[in-house]
């Protein structure tokens, strides 16, 4: 067995993180940890990686009892960590990132004198990405300039460089269209080919059944089950991760769509966006499809003032209006739920009640200007209730809740507006199968309100079973519109690759 953790323990304070939780993974074999928010899995990684240090437990490297009390340890065994945010340097090229912990000096007295031997790096990096069936990336070209997919290959080729002989990959593949997935699960076969142990730690279930040959589920910080690929259904990996079967996890109920709410007619934005036209009816879920870089981020932040049109017409219950910023949406209804939660959804230092204030402060001040605490702490326990927030605590700060947790307190602040219309982007991503549960039956008693919802997702999946009507968008443009009972996963890619539909035969 390449990697064995037995009995790993680790307490922060008052909260027991990991309680006697057992791990391995051999050579050639890629494991999938799974389990909620706040289950154990970044710890015993962090553990793993030497960024904490176990408080019991003992941790066996190829048969023989190791310590790892540093990053440096677990490198020098051949532990390499790839995490959601990716260890990077963006202004320096992809070989001198592949390069970056030892880089390759000329022999003799330069090399002493610290002159780095730039043609063997840029060759070795060559030969590093040849190794994993990558031809097109230059080693020369600036990592801040590369997709997310290429980075994540760049760390991967760094992995390499440093002979690692098990990588962990963290949520790999959330940023990830899903033509980029399937090449990254390449590289997966590749490495396991190769007598590499991987770890693959995500979210999704259908990526964990399609890539992993086993699984192991945490719950609240101890081992909850074990289970071969073969008997890993979504069914008996969600109720090893909560502890009870969840029922839908898309809780979609039959939609009676109203009046049109919002219309937007030719928007338009120089070599962005091209003559955009759609509606959103109340109690309506239109779902925005299409691949990374297609538009539909670009035209939820114009829609919401957050970037300037060049040309176009919004409407609000037929009337046209103008939105200048985000300010002006607010004032007309609007709200906007970004795809980055933590950089444009929450101020992560403020606390619960704090974030949850931020849209309604006005209207809990008086006389617009002296801010009445009371109506913010019953404010924000009255959201904290409804989304089942855990823990219910307003007055933590947000950067110390799970991310599921995170994206409940980005919903309240707009909830918290009563707004006319939601923009969700990405709304799950990231997040447990049980919060995102929780955010899909939020989604639909909403629309069942009579909310207008336009709603951004990557996961197949999630579009066609939240939508009411799809969008799909492609290099800019509205490239068709399916309807629920016409949409499936290969017509929305169709249409999303620039593809021309058959008709639909009924039968």
């Amino acid at each position: 067995m390449l990697l064995e953790m037995r009995g790993i323990r680790k307490r922060f304070g008052g909260t027991q993180a990991l309680d006697g939780v057992d791990f391995n993974v051999d050579r050639g074999e890629v494991v999938g940890l799974i389990g909620e928010n706040g289950a154990g899995k970044s710890t015993l990684i962090k553990i793993l990686a030497g960024v904490h240090q176990r408080d019991a437990g003992e941790i066996l490297w190829d048969g023989q009892p190791v310590i790892i009390r540093t990053p440096a340890d677990a490198q020098r065994l051949g532990v390499a960590v790839i995490y959601q945010e990716l260890n990077l340097t963006p202004n320096q090229t992809v070989a001198e990132n592949v390069f970056l912990h030892h880089p390759q000096l000329r022999p003799g007295v330069l090399g002493a004198l610290g002159f780095v031997d730039r043609a063997r790096r840029e060759r070795e990096t060559r030969a590093l990405l040849e190794q994993l069936g990558i031809h097109n990336l230059d080693p020369n070209r600036k990592v801040g300039e590369l997709s997310v997919a290429y980075q994540q290959l760049t760390e991967i080729a760094k992995a390499l460089a440093l002979d690692a002989k098990l990588i962990v990959m963290d949520e790999p593949t959330s940023a990830l269209p899903d033509e980029e997935v399937q090449h990254l699960f390449e590289i997966v076969h590749r490495l396991r080919a190769r007598g590499l142990g991987v770890v693959f730690v995500s979210h999704r279930l259908n990526e964990v059944r399609a890539i992993c040959d086993r699984v192991v589920v945490l719950r609240d910080g101890r081992n909850a089950g074990a289970l071969p690929i073969h008997e890993a259904t979504d069914e008996r990996m969600i109720a090893l991760m909560v502890g009870r079967p969840i029922e839908n996890l898309y809780p979609k109920r039959p939609a009676q769509p109203g009046d049109v709410v919002l219309e937007v007619q030719g928007l338009r934005r120089r070599g962005v966006l091209h003559d955009i036209s759609f509606h959103v009816r109340a109690g309506e879920v239109v779902g925005l499809a299409g691949l990374v870089g297609s538009g539909r981020t670009e035209v939820a932040r114009a829609i919401f003032g957050a970037d300037r049109l060049d040309g176009g017409v919004i409407r609000l219950h037929g009337k046209p209006v103008t939105i200048r910023s985000p300010q002006d949406a607010l004032r007309l209804g609007i709200g906007y739920v970004p795809e980055d939660r933590k950089v444009q959804g929450l101020v992560l230092g403020m606390t619960v009640k704090h974030n949850t204030a931020l849209a309604v402060l006005r209207q809990l001040a008086l006389g617009g200007h002296v801010v009445r605490w009371s109506a913010v702490d019953a404010l924000a326990m009255r959201f904290a209730q409804e989304l089942h927030l855990r823990p219910p605590r307003v007055d933590l700060p947000v950067n110390a809740l799970s991310g599921g947790n995170q994206q409940k307190v980005v919903l309240a602040k707009w909830l918290a507006a009563q707004l006319k219309v939601l923009i969700l982007d990405e709304p799950t991503r990231g997040i447990d199968v049980g919060a995102k549960a929780e955010i899909h039956a939020l989604i639909d008693e909403l629309a069942h309100r009579g909310m207008a919802i336009l709603m951004i997702s990557s996961e197949l999946p999630e579009v066609l079973a939240m939508s009411d009507r799809i969008l799909v968008m492609c290099e800019g443009r509205l490239a068709g519109e399916l309807s629920r009972a016409e949409a499936t996963q290969e017509r929305v890619l169709a249409l999303a690759s620039g593809k021309t539909l058959e008709p639909v035969v009924n039968r």
